[in-house]
Order: structure tokens, then C-alpha cells, then sequence
């Protein structure tokens, strides 16, 4: 980045979401201590202070029309716009900060105010998963990843809920000054290094609605507890005393998918853990339950558009970090 003050902007509004400035905003004082030279100014639509979902109350230090060009441009994410339009104002500070930034992220819900004004169109983009139906419904030109904890499309990024704003910082950061600077803000937080973007926002388990019926909701605590069982769909009706076609379609009605589909969204979450914890992908494939290393490298394509190895990568640096720490 050079010895140029880099300056963030940051969108603000009635209604925001506290943590959503405060956490990014952190991350970019702590590297500013450590050494970087980021300015972090807050700015509205109008410059006028604003109030946040909270009721705590943000001084703005400009307005969108008089902000300089900043290198970085966030727009902090609230609960009003998955069920409300975004607001004309806000949409058209967002096209003029947006316009002139080097790089445009969102955090959280965001992502919304990012899509209404065009900005995810033929981009991919995250937001937090319990809305990103509604961000896929509005934004159609974009392709939704609810699944991610940040999404980075040339030089526009999404991130997850909340926290995941932090992660994205910390990715923001990393790019700016590379890894060293970037762990010891992490240490300095104590949070993780970061979260790598294609990490999952939850756990399989939390994908959902838990079973309704407890018929089900002890097949599906069986797979959990054991993900390298045989759970075949045969095995698993055995042991309601049902027939396949009766549990697949509890399955169905119920959890939205197919018995084999649940023990696979278990054994791959699984898997990420797994090689999160150090573990090779052939000890991987074994302990989490797939027939074999081919048949896992499946699912982490399908799922992630990467390999097991290429997974495992991403989250080294982290790992080495976390050692460190011990």
C-alpha cells in the first residue's frame, strides 16, 4: 500500500447496525496502531449524525456528495432493508462513494443497499444466510453464495453476518500489508487470523429447522453422532422400523432434502473440521465417513469450487498462527 494514508469510508444510517461499523472499524485502528495508516471516516447520505438500531448515537464526519475519494468504501449492513426498499438516498450515496473507491465491501445485510444500486449485478455476493433467499430474489444478475463468509468479485467484496465484517477486514488488511501485520492485529483482537472467504457461515446441523417429528430428529442425531456410519438408506429406515420411501419422504417434508443428501452435509462438515485440525484429505475422507478421497473431492467441488488440499491452504496461515499463540 505504500506510505499514502489509505482512507475508508464507511456508509451510515439510521438504523444500522452497530457492530457492523464498530467491528471493521476496530480492525483498521488496531493495524493503525501496529504500523498501517488507515483514516476511518463515517459518513451519511446527507452528513447528518444518525442513530442505530441500538438507539446509540454515531457522529458522521461528512456527507457522500463531499466525501474525497476513498481507497476503501464499506457500507455497514441493518435489519430494515431484507424487509423494506432501500431508500433513494442511500442508493444514491452509495453509486457516488461506490464510483469513486478503489475497492466497494459490504457487511452484513449491506449487501442489499450494494444490489440496489446495481453494484452486484454479474458479480457473486454473500450476506447473512437467513436473508440471502431474499438478496438471490432481488438481485437476480448476482449469484448468491449464502454459504460464504465473505465473497470477493474483482474488487467488490460481501461478507456474512455481523462478525464476518471483521473477517473481511482482516482479509482487507492482509491484502493491504500481507500476513505478519494482518496475525498480530488478529492476536491483538483475539480473533482468528481470519476466516477464509469460502469457509461456511454454519455448521451442517444449523443449516435448518431441526426435525419436527422426534422419529426423525433421531436419525438425523444418529448422523451427527457418528458421520462414518453406515447410513445407508436401507440401514436408516431399520432403525424407525419404516420403509425407505416413508423416511425419504420425512426427509423431504421436513428438512427439504434426501436422506443421502443429510449424511453427505454431514461428513463434509465434518471434513472441513478435520482439515482444519491438521489431518491429511486421505485421513479426512476416512474419518469423516466418505467411501474414499475421489468421492469427498466431489462434494468440496460441488459445494466450494475447490479441493480438499486447496481448503486446507487457506486456512494454514491460521492454524501456524494459533500455534504461535500457544
Amino acid at each position: 500500500m505504500g506510505s499514502a494514508t489509505h482512507r475508508v469510508a464507511i456508509l451510515v444510517y439510521d438504523g444500522v447496525k452497530l457492530l457492523d461499523v464498530a467491528g471493521p472499524a476496530e480492525v483498521f485502528a488496531e493495524a493503525n496502531r501496529l504500523g498501517a495508516d488507515y483514516k476511518i471516516v463515517l459518513v451519511s447520505p446527507t452528513g447528518a449524525d444518525v442513530t442505530s438500531s441500538i438507539g446509540i448515537r454515531i457522529a458522521v464526519d461528512a456527507a457522500a456528495t463531499t466525501e474525497p475519494a476513498p481507497d476503501t468504501f464499506l457500507v455497514a449492513g441493518a435489519d430494515l432493508y431484507p424487509r423494506t426498499p432501500v431508500p433513494r438516498d442511500l442508493i444514491e450515496a452509495t453509486r457516488t462513494l461506490a464510483g469513486r473507491a478503489d475497492r466497494v465491501a459490504s457487511i452484513c445485510t449491506g449487501a442489499f443497499i450494494l444490489g440496489a444500486a446495481g453494484l452486484l449485478d454479474g458479480k457473486r455476493a454473500t450476506t447473512h444466510w437467513k436473508v440471502a433467499h431474499e438478496l438471490a430474489a432481488r438481485c437476480r444478475a448476482s449469484r448468491v453464495e449464502p454459504d460464504a463468509i465473505y465473497v470477493r468479485d474483482g474488487t467488490t467484496y460481501t461478507s456474512a453476518g455481523v462478525t464476518a465484517g471483521i473477517d473481511l477486514a482482516l482479509a482487507l488488511v492482509e491484502e493491504d500489508h500481507g500476513p505478519d501485520l494482518t496475525r498480530d492485529v488478529a492476536r491483538a483482537l483475539v480473533v482468528y487470523l481470519q476466516r477464509s472467504g469460502g469457509q461456511s457461515q454454519f455448521s451442517a446441523p444449523l443449516q435448518g429447522p431441526p426435525p419436527r417429528s422426534p422419529a426423525l430428529r433421531r436419525i438425523t442425531d444418529l448422523i451427527t453422532a457418528n458421520p462414518g456410519g453406515n447410513h445407508s438408506l436401507g440401514e436408516l429406515a431399520k432403525h424407525l422400523n419404516v420403509s425407505p420411501r416413508h423416511l425419504t419422504r420425512l426427509f423431504h417434508d421436513e428438512l427439504s432434502t434426501t436422506p443421502a443428501r443429510y449424511v453427505e452435509m454431514i461428513r463434509f462438515d465434518m471434513a472441513k473440521a478435520l482439515l482444519d485440525q491438521g489431518h491429511t484429505a486421505t485421513q479426512t475422507a476416512s474419518l469423516a465417513g466418505f467411501p474414499n478421497y475421489e468421492s469427498m473431492r466431489r462434494v468440496f467441488a460441488r459445494k466450494l469450487s475447490i479441493s480438499p488440499a486447496a481448503y486446507q491452504r487457506r486456512f494454514s496461515t491460521a492454524r501456524r498462527a494459533n500455534a504461535e499463540q500457544q
